[in-house]
């Protein structure tokens, strides 16, 4: 019975022993930390001046939007749908549908490739290899200059966005760039590339389709045949016209690019404070390390 109570009476001694042995232990650390204050002041003084610097010099980034909508009359019609198995069976495309091909088309690495060498924007995205007086790259193997591969990576990665809204069909095409004038010029200038580009294709296309067509029409004298491929050679031919009539062929502008006046980035407010608090953090590890490290 006795070492029951001596046992219940320990356990209280034991957590005021520990309370106090955490407390030493706070009492501790606070004394390492202000025994080091300065040196903390210090070095995050140090970080911050750092960080308002960056945050200071930093290549200021722009971005420039085009709200677009799918052009209107690219659907597929109903003779299309009732054609599609003939149509496939002839080796053709009725085109329409959704702008999932003009998307893919646009964030293609031939558009890209294409963009870059007709603009001549090699030397533009990689200014600082780049001699404008010289008019030449600054290294003189060929294997350290930059090609149009490495020009397609960076403008894919960090220059065109393409953002679709699945609810609306609002495609909004973004470029980011370090000259808010330039940015808003080519954006505008892809979408009219893309709405040129897809036009020639579908005339190309529905001009050899009607050859085809109007060959094979010749060739039969099934008359049920002759009215199906009548029909297919009608439904080229509105493709025809259609892409004759708009210059706005795939995506319609709803809002036209406009040089930005405020920067994306860099976040100069967030850099200070991240830097600010990284710095105290640095600091507080380098004294208790100092600490841990005396005799």
């Amino acid at each position: 019975m006795s070492a029951g109570i001596s046992g219940e009476q320990d356990l209280p001694r034991q957590a005021s022993q520990n309370f106090v042995d955490d407390e030493l232990r706070l009492a501790e650390l606070w004394s390492i930390v202000w025994r080091g204050k300065w040196r903390i002041v210090a070095i995050t003084f140090v970080f911050s001046m750092l960080s308002v610097s960056y945050a200071l010099f930093a290549t200021e980034w722009y971005r420039a939007e085009v709200l677009l909508a799918p052009a209107e009359g690219r659907d597929v019609s109903p003779i299309q749908g009732q054609l599609g198995g003939l149509a496939a069976l002839a080796g053709m495309s009725l085109g329409g549908g959704d702008s999932v091909d003009a998307i893919a088309t646009l964030t293609s690495r031939e558009f890209a490739r294409d963009f870059i060498n007709d603009e001549g924007l090699l030397p533009v995205l990689f200014p600082e290899e780049w001699d404008p007086e010289e008019e030449r790259w600054l290294a003189t193997d060929t294997d350290d200059q930059p090609d149009i591969r490495d020009a397609v990576r960076r403008f894919h990665e960090n220059i065109l966005r393409v953002d679709e809204d699945r609810a609306t069909g609002l495609v909004t095409v973004a470029v980011e760039w370090t000259d808010p004038d330039m940015a808003a010029e080519w954006a505008s200038l892809l979408v009219q590339r893309l709405n040129s580009k897809l036009r020639d294709q579908t005339l190309k296309e529905a001009e050899t389709n009607v050859a085809y067509l109007q060959g094979e029409m010749q060739k039969t004298n099934v008359v049920t045949l002759q009215q199906a491929v009548g029909r297919l050679v009608e439904s080229e031919l509105q493709k025809l016209m259609l892409a004759r009539g708009t210059e706005e062929f795939a995506f319609r502008t709803i809002d036209p690019a406009q040089p930005p006046d405020r920067r994306i980035r860099p976040k100069r407010s967030l850099i200070v404070v991240v830097g600010t608090l990284l710095g105290g953090f640095i600091a507080l590890i380098w004294v208790f390390v100092a600490q841990a490290l005396r005799p």
